[in-house]
């Protein structure tokens, strides 16, 4: 497949060095020539240095005889002219454009996409994405990541095993045999920072972090094996009254149970917008690591912390104080990936990647077969994946213990029908059934291979 990518920053290099290693013929272009030079550099890809809503700049990166168009440049004008140019000048038939603006994405607008207007085949907007990764956080508490899967019916958790873990130094075969009836896989496991899919004989240590796929019924009692403890979240202070805070606090505001919800805005103007925008919610002005203005949120009462300004550090040294004043759950927005290893030590219970979750839902629509799902797991270091098995795949007929996955790759659960089955070597996939699979980046490929087959992207 023939992929432009507009737009080399963080979200658009990570979706090139997935399709450049999946072997598609990717070209990026950014106006930058050091971020198109990094990506050159760095991946299989090649580059154009030019504004990507030029048609002379579109037609020297291939659009004339490209598949398909990711516009993920900074600017929303940019994205959508790119988009319409691609559609009108090179007949390009599948375009995805990153959109922030929240006035892009409302409803009563969405006539704008159609194909005789501005023909956008599917916008992402980052905000949402993030705000959405924030609500399951505080949905899984005693998690450190979360994302759901077959229709809400199913979750993926990160857990940490620490020394009061009951099942610390048991070998995971052993787990199986002990919960009969607990709907759960552990699917990887990152170990002294170094991801891998594990073997049944395989022990969970101290300081793992476990990745668990787990049915949604059995999501609580999953956490008491790994001896965490679910807390309701009654009071929740959000530091960050942009975009995404705002998202968060209108989700909060709409739950069954009520939620006290304040946000600290530093921008005068951001946290004035913010208080009319939302109704039960209190909005204070000024800095979120200012003790007192912390206090008077009543952070040391709170049942959880978002830290979701547009600054990592801003985040992370918020998530300090809160917790440092009695917080028990505090949550980081964090972009930069090399700065995730410092969660631990600075007792930040859980993070929220916004390029990883832009990333996933990129891929969601750009992967061959029938997916529904997919979540980047870590710094692109692996997927999991939910797809729909077509009666063309390989794996179709075949038992899980018969079929020849590579040694990255797990099976988190088989939907059949209405039921979420726990995988078993003598479960038959058949057409029709929608599979979880956890891969490694390298077995990406593979995974696809044994999902698809002979059909095209549209």
């Amino acid at each position: 497949m023939k992929v432009i990518i507009c737009g080399a920053g963080q979200v658009g290099w990570q979706i090139a060095r997935h399709l450049s290693g999946e072997h598609n013929d990717v070209t990026v272009v950014d106006n930058n020539p050091d971020l198109v030079r990094r990506a050159t550099d760095t991946l299989d890809v090649q580059g154009i240095a030019g504004f990507a809503s030029y048609p002379d700049v579109l037609e020297r990166a291939g659009a004339r005889d490209a598949d398909m168009l990711i516009a993920a440049t900074y600017s929303d004008e940019v994205n959508m002219v790119t988009c319409q140019v691609a559609h009108s000048v090179f007949a390009i038939q599948r375009k995805i454009a990153r959109l922030r603006a929240q006035s892009y994405l409302t409803a009563i607008y969405s006539d704008l996409y159609r194909r005789d207007h501005m023909p956008i085949d599917v916008v992402i907007s980052p905000e949402r994405e993030v705000a959405a990764a924030a609500m399951q956080r505080l949905s899984a508490p005693a998690a450190f990541d979360t994302e759901t899967f077959m229709d809400g019916r199913a979750q993926l958790l990160g857990v940490t095993v620490d020394e009061t873990c009951p099942i610390v130094n048991t070998p995971l075969r052993q787990l199986t045999d002990l919960f009969s009836t607990l709907r759960a896989i552990v699917v990887a496991v990152r170990r002294e920072g170094t991801l891998f899919a594990p073997e049944p004989d395989d022990q969970l240590f101290s300081g793992d972090n476990c990745y668990v796929f787990v049915h949604a019924d059995d999501v609580n009692r999953t956490l008491e094996v790994f001896g965490k403890i679910q807390k309701s979240q009654e009071r929740v202070v959000i530091v960050g009254g942009g975009n995404v805070g705002l998202e968060v606090a209108r989700a909060l505001e709409q739950r069954k149970t009520r939620t006290r919800v304040k946000v600290i805005e530093r921008n005068r103007a951001q946290a004035e917008r913010a208080a009319e925008a939302l109704e039960r919610t209190i909005v204070l002005n000024g800095d979120g690591l200012d003790a007192g203005l912390l206090k008077e949120a009543g952070i040391e009462r709170a049942d959880a912390m978002l830290a979701i300004t547009d600054d990592d550090k801003t985040n992370m040294l918020s998530a300090v104080r809160a917790k440092a004043e009695g917080c028990p759950l505090a949550i980081a927005l964090i972009n930069d990936p090399t700065l995730v290893p410092l969660m631990g030590p600075l007792g930040i219970d859980a993070y929220i990647n916004p390029r990883a979750t832009t990333v996933s839902s990129i891929l969601r629509h750009i992967r061959h077969g029938r997916v529904r799902q997919v979540y980047s797991i870590g710094d692109a270091e692996a997927e999991m994946i939910e797809a729909e098995v077509l009666s063309t795949s390989p794996m179709a007929g075949q038992k899980l213990r018969d079929i020849d996955f590579p040694e990255g790759v797990l099976i988190g659960a088989v939907g059949k029908g209405d039921k979420i089955l726990r995988p078993s070597g003598g479960l038959r996939i058949e057409e029709g059934d929608v599979v979880a699979i956890f891969a490694m980046a390298k077995d990406v490929p593979e995974v696809e291979r044994l999902l698809q087959v002979s059909i095209d992207f549209f």
